[in-house]
């Protein structure tokens, strides 16, 4: 897939951030290419029309679910393309109204997110999109949200999955990576 194959190319790899010994993958230099972009979001908007809607026994998605902060960049847009609402999920404190939280373990500790409380009714479909999976901790904490509020995982979707680290596979539903990385 000559798409993928130009995405990858186009990841920033920093050493030793955000620690030693960790190769950070970033993507902000696709998003400063709208050509580039534009096919992020066109390939993943295919995937989720040819393979998520045809495994989907309801076909449609009402919501796209995008993880703070980086799934805020893909969510919207793939959401406008779907014609499904978008739904942000934050650290605790940082959304308005009454909201469900879950806490979730990640590399370094401990977290915790939140989803407000009126926003994905019972019985509706959802993905889950963010930029990377490493652990799978906030993706499966993203999961527990929808869960609580009576919606249903369709699938996760990342641009980027970290093969080394196999807890992915923890998560309730499946899990696409537009991008395979062994770094």
């Amino acid at each position: 897939m000559a798409d993928v194959q130009k995405l990858r190319e186009k990841l920033g790899i920093h050493p030793d951030f955000p620690k030693k010994g960790i190769n950070f993958l970033d993507i902000f230099p696709i998003f400063r290419d709208p050509i580039l972009t534009e096919l992020l979001i066109s390939h993943l908007v295919t995937h989720i029309v040819t393979v998520t809607l045809a495994n989907s026994p309801d076909k449609k998605i009402d919501a796209v679910v995008g993880l703070d902060a980086r799934g805020f960049l893909l969510g919207p847009l793939i959401a406008l393309r779907l014609g499904a609402g978008f739904v942000p999920v934050r650290k605790t404190g940082k959304l308005p109204g009454e909201t469900v939280q879950v806490m979730y373990s990640k590399e370094y500790g401990t977290d915790e997110f939140a989803m407000q409380a009126d926003s994905i009714a019972p019985g509706s479909n959802v993905i889950i999109v963010d930029d990377l999976i490493a652990t799978g901790g906030s993706a499966q904490a993203a999961g527990e949200l929808v869960k609580k509020l009576g919606g249903n995982t369709l699938e996760y979707i990342f641009i980027i999955g970290l093969n080394f680290l196999k807890d992915r596979w923890k998560l309730d539903a499946p899990v696409y990576c537009m991008i395979e990385s062994d770094e």
